[in-house]
């Protein structure tokens, strides 16, 4: 069942609309835009003047093409002038999504002396006797750099780091709206391994923490790994942890509602890039004890050629226990859980009839997922989508504002495992028993208890688990 296609705000255009100021035009327009499967937000005045009046109609579309046949559509009316067409997406990444803003005055000739020379030397010498001074006197206190190399942004794929950048100031400003830190994006041209590193080292001292985002498989591993080996401040990518965070958190909430247990779980997972790795990784951590994970190959096991490619090696070790064999399909079959990060319509209804009584979907294919909610909602306990047009979206602003705010308050010199499943909980546990259902396992992206909740948790895990380099001060005795 493919998803039924819908007017959206991602596709809002305003048209400048000109036509005889007499009564019943305005209906008819709108009559017009209606029938062409248009939706009207609003229909503002602009003037009247001799005899005719000017409105912009602003109008949600499904996509280019459809908005450009509802401008064709209104054209042809006669008597209708069409003056202009505004692309509101387009208008609002006008500039960029991003500008650089003081934080404090320059207003006398004592401002400029302590801002910059002379003063600042006296700044700059107290970090080079002691660099730490820098995360205190310095952006470094609150900032990340959101480093990219284009290769596999959204769903576009590799488009190369020009075409990334809105993507990257789009985080930015997530960051800063969600969790009060400040990121700047940084997208490089170049998609060579040790370049990447190269470049993330050089920058590091500017920085409080690095946000990789949207580099492929299996580049985003190296170059991950490498970085926290390499640097003392937190490295995260956020495709991988991120998404598992996040799933992670579904997952414990789900089985809340249905009160399965993870060691006594089958859990077929269907995708082994970046995110479905590290969420397998995650759920293995947490006590998921039978998971088997699914390429386009079909299961894998520790029997299967899989070449030197270590991250399906490691899969093969510390997954399916029971060697099972065959492709997706064959072995959905028994299990508890179906999480897929892969492609649409990779499983159906028949399948999931084949699943263990209120089994539990996370299917996060984007924008069409592995199987359409409403294909099961008579079967399944829980379905959870990437989207947000259906209950339970898995969104990864829910993770990465609250935990790199944590991070940073706790100056840590990494973003460990522990950290991970604290934020996990901290997500789960916002929504409260009373609240838990099938259609709210996962909060809204919008609840501002979130981050403050992933925040304090991520620094309570880095002080306990030894990489906070803040610790909070004595108590007087």
């Amino acid at each position: 069942m493919e998803a039924q296609a819908k007017p959206s705000a991602q596709y809002e255009i305003t048209i400048r609309i000109e036509c005889p100021h007499e009564s019943g035009w305005i209906a008819k327009i709108a009559g017009v835009i209606s029938e062409a499967g248009g939706a009207i937000g609003a229909i503002d005045l602009v003037q009247i003047r001799k005899g005719h009046s000017l409105r912009d109609y602003s109008i949600e579309c499904i996509s280019t093409e459809h908005a450009n046949k509802i401008v064709r559509t209104v054209g042809e009316l006669e008597g209708v002038v069409v003056h202009s067409v505004s692309d509101e997406t387009f208008l609002m990444h006008l500039g960029g999504k991003l500008e650089i803003a003081s934080r404090v005055p320059l207003k006398t000739r004592a401002d400029l002396s302590m801002a910059y020379t002379p003063g600042v030397a006296r700044i700059c010498q107290a970090i080079e006797l002691d660099t730490r001074a820098s995360f205190n006197l310095t952006i470094r206190k609150n900032c990340i750099a959101v480093v990219s190399d284009g290769s596999a942004v959204l769903g576009l794929g590799n488009i190369g780091p020009a075409a990334a950048m809105p993507v990257m100031e789009g985080k930015a400003i997530l960051f800063k709206e969600f969790g009060g830190v400040d990121a700047f994006p940084l997208c490089i041209d170049s998609q060579d391994t040790d370049e990447i590193v190269a470049f993330c080292r050089m920058v590091a001292p500017s920085f409080g923490g690095i946000n990789l985002e949207d580099i492929a498989a299996p580049t985003c591993f190296e170059v991950e790994e490498r970085l926290q080996e390499e640097l003392d401040i937190p490295v995260f990518h956020d495709d991988q942890h991120g998404t598992a965070v996040v799933v992670l958190a579904g997952a414990i909430n789900a089985m809340r509602l249905t009160g399965k247990k993870p060691g006594e779980m089958k859990l077929a997972v269907s995708g082994a890039g970046a995110a479905g790795v590290a969420c397998t990784k995650a759920l293995v951590d947490f006590g998921f004890s039978n998971i088997v994970v699914c390429d386009r190959k079909g299961a894998i096991h520790t029997g299967r050629d899989l070449g030197n490619n270590t991250t399906k090696i490691w899969l093969a070790e510390n997954t399916n226990p029971n060697a099972e064999d065959g492709s997706l399909k064959d072995v959905i079959g028994g299990a508890d859980m179906f999480l897929g990060i892969s492609a649409p319509g990779v499983i159906d209804r028949e399948d999931v009839e084949r699943m263990k009584p209120d089994p539990i979907l996370f299917a996060m294919a984007n924008p069409v997922p592995e199987i359409m909610p409403e294909q099961v909602e008579d079967i399944a306990a829980v379905v959870a989508t990437g989207r947000s047009d259906y209950p339970n979206q898995v969104n990864n602003v829910l993770a990465f504002p609250g935990m790199f705010r944590g991070a940073l308050d706790a100056r840590a010199e990494t973003i460990n495992a522990e950290m991970k499943r604290a934020a996990a909980r901290a997500i789960s546990e916002v929504v409260s028993d009373e609240e838990l259902s099938s259609d709210y396992i996962i909060p809204s992206c919008f609840n501002r208890k979130v981050a403050e909740r992933v925040a304090a948790a991520v620094v309570q895990a880095a002080r306990e688990s030894g990489v906070a380099r803040r610790v909070p001060k004595a108590t007087p005795v």
